[in-house]
């Protein structure tokens, strides 16, 4: 596996691991506008040409947004969004940004795990944050810069 900036020619498969991940999935708009470097670090697991999965992170100043992270239902459990979250972590403090931090539903025990795994706490709850079904997101927060 090998964690690399995403192209144009894989948001099809991106598209639907997105799809059959979330509840309200990006489109495929919503995507590509990921792909502008100057504002997204946007990477996806490959292998073999097949996109296990992906993640994306915003960034204004020094501030960093993930936006989502995703692994194909076949390949989740197998150390795929691990990576990815390295990922970010590093292209992070590439960019000298001073934290990184997310929105993640209340529930969702394993990637606030992983997320933990990582150096992410929580920092805070958003009330009624997701719908499909409707919950609480819980804020996680990863300080990289005094």
């Amino acid at each position: 596996m090998e964690i690399t900036d995403v192209t144009q020619n894989m948001l099809p498969q991106i598209f639907e691991i997105e799809k059959e991940s979330f509840s309200l999935p990006w489109t495929l708009e919503q995507l590509a506008s990921q792909l502008d470097m100057k504002r997204h670090v946007f990477l996806a697991a490959v292998n073999n040409g097949e996109v296990l999965g992906y993640a994306g992170l915003m960034f204004v100043l020094d501030e960093g947004y993930i936006s989502n992270v995703a692994v194909s239902k076949k390949h989740r459990r197998s150390h795929v969004a691990d990576a990815l979250i390295a990922g970010l972590c590093e292209r992070a403090r590439k960019k000298k940004l001073s934290f990184i931090t997310l929105e993640v539903r209340k529930s969702n025990d394993a990637a606030r795990a992983l997320y933990g795994k990582h150096g992410f706490s929580d920092m805070g709850v958003r009330r009624d944050y997701y719908e499909n079904p409707r919950e609480d997101a819980v804020i996680c927060t990863k300080f990289l810069a005094g």
